[in-house]
């Protein structure tokens, strides 16, 4: 048997998500980076460190996700991981795809952070690299198969889409042979390049997945591959009417910080100048309204104001025009450990 329980907001701790640059190698069908919102620099070492201070002086247990684009392409991450070990973040991971830029799994050591976390879209050479691009698959397991021997601890992202969903239940073991510890099963949002793809995208082949499929899949396939001994994530995504929506916004400290200053609390506002923070002084800055702040407090039938806005494809309303469920908050988790 497994072990189910829904992560739920904390305002005890802090999750600061850190775009050091959003140059990448790779051309993602559904990557969410959106250079004219994002901005296209890379920051240098010294404002790294500065920011990450800001983070680090709020005095609470913060998580530090090192994103990109691909940031192992700047060629300070080693230095980045060591300042934020120096600040004594509670915990550093980096998400990569895979191809380990920079020799940087000779620049660290394993006690230097606590996952590298790696993104494949498909149990299949096939299918991952028709959303990822020519040879990230082979990439991919080649990195995880030398960050393990290296003895680094590994996670796993998969995005669910249309063009992948069937394959999810074969993760199971690909994931235990190359002996990743932690799975993330993530949803595809309308954003970035999606959004830029939506009005060229067939109305009968959506790469969104649509309530029924997902409730299907998605829960079963967790199960099965949490019973392999590894701790698998996934957002819960879909609330029946009768479940209380709540906002992380309103309750816990995430924060999505961008090249370009920019400071986000909700990543379903990052195609939009919705910040409601900004470090482009250096320090953390409200913005004037309207920003995403103003959106947090709306209390609408759907649930998540922002998923209605941007895509609400994803909600389906009864003869009486109230929704047939309700959209949770896309930070709202489920996870299951293994037996």
């Amino acid at each position: 048997m497994t072990r189910k329980r829904t992560v739920t907001f904390s305002p005890k701790a802090v999750n600061l998500f850190f775009h050091i640059l959003t140059r990448c190698n790779l051309k993602c069908r559904h990557c969410y980076i959106n250079p004219d919102q994002h901005g296209t620099s890379t920051l240098p070492l010294a404002t790294i460190k500065a920011w990450l201070k800001v983070f680090a002086d709020l005095g609470k247990p913060t998580n530090l996700v090192l994103l990109g684009g691909e940031p192992t392409l700047h060629p300070d991450l080693a230095a980045v991981v060591k300042a934020a070990r120096h600040l004594r973040f509670a915990s550093i991971t980096i998400d990569t795809n895979g191809y380990l830029f920079h020799d940087i799994l000779d620049r660290l050591a394993p006690g230097d952070l606590d996952y590298f976390s790696f993104s494949l879209d498909g149990a299949t050479e096939k299918t991952n690299d028709a959303l990822r691009g020519r040879g990230s698959y082979n990439a991919c397991l080649k990195g995880i198969r030398r960050a393990v021997a290296k003895g680094f601890s590994t996670s796993l992202i998969y995005t669910v889409s249309t063009a992948n969903i069937e394959e999810l239940a074969q993760m199971g073991p690909l994931l235990e042979d190359l002996g990743i510890e932690r799975f993330f099963i993530q949803v595809l949002g309308i954003r970035g390049n999606p959004a830029l793809q939506a009005p060229n995208t067939a109305v009968d082949r959506p790469l969104q997945v649509d309530r029924d499929r997902w409730l299907a899949v998605v829960p079963a396939a967790a199960e099965k591959i949490a019973d392999r001994g590894i701790t698998v994530t996934y957002p819960k995504v879909f609330l029946s009417p009768q479940e209380d929506f709540a906002c992380a916004g309103l309750v816990a400290d995430n924060f999505f910080v961008f090249p370009n200053g920019r400071v986000y609390r909700c990543p379903l506002c990052e195609d939009f100048p919705l910040h409601s923070l900004t470090l482009e002084t250096g320090r953390l800055e409200a913005t004037p309204p309207i920003n995403e702040s103003d959106l947090f407090a709306l209390d609408i039938p759907e649930g998540c104001v922002m998923n209605r806005l941007i895509q609400p494809g994803n909600l389906v309303y009864r003869a009486d025009g109230v929704p047939a469920y309700r959209i949770a908050c896309c930070m709202l988790k489920e996870e299951i450990l293994p037996p």
